[in-house]
């Protein structure tokens, strides 16, 4: 088993965020017209993770940013994100989760 994605846990107070990327992508910057995304290290470049302790910390946050068909994926086979609310970038699947 690989270690797969990246994962930033940001807390302040009672608010989690969560950014995390499939690690490929860490870096890089995805274009799709007027659109330039930039999978930056300093937001989303915490610690290198496998995708099950991933979607854990998924489930405590309280909002979570998700770059990449690795964690988009796994986050919706968990329940965590629905289908119909993932965008694409340059054939990338991103989504956010946000928990009031």
């Amino acid at each position: 088993m690989a270690l797969n994605v990246y994962v930033n846990v940001i807390k302040q107070g009672r608010h989690v965020l969560v950014a995390c990327c499939d690690s490929d992508l860490l870096g890089k910057t995805l274009k799709e017209g007027k659109i330039s995304f930039e999978v930056r290290s300093n937001f989303y470049g915490g610690r290198l993770v496998y995708i099950e302790e991933a979607i854990e910390l998924l489930k405590k946050a309280t909002t979570a940013n998700l770059v990449g068909s690795t964690i988009v994926n796994n986050a919706i086979r968990e329940g965590l994100v629905h289908p119909r609310a993932v965008m694409t970038i340059s054939n990338v699947p991103h989504a956010q989760i946000i928990r009031f």
